[in-house]
């Protein structure tokens, strides 16, 4: 159900005041506001930093898992 004109209208004097007694709490409302218009969720709402921490874990993961099947397949072949 959308809103109506007036709701708008109020919602955005709302919003335009909590920008001048808040800008913090504004960045992050407006952040909310563009993950469920259905930007980048991750990019907007994490940053470019956490980004790479994930994908250096992951790479992380797959190292690891590598290495046990390589020890698992020495251990087999050696026995």
């Amino acid at each position: 159900m959308g809103l109506s004109a007036r709701e708008r209208r109020i919602l955005a004097q709302i919003e335009l005041a909590l920008e001048r007694e808040d800008p913090e709490l504004a960045k992050r409302v407006a952040a909310i506001n563009r993950i469920e218009a259905g930007g980048d969720p991750f990019q907007h709402a994490y940053g470019a930093r956490l980004r790479m921490w994930a994908l250096a874990h992951v790479w992380m993961i797959f190292a690891v898992g590598a290495l046990v099947i390589l020890l698992l397949l020495v251990a087999v072949l050696t026995t």
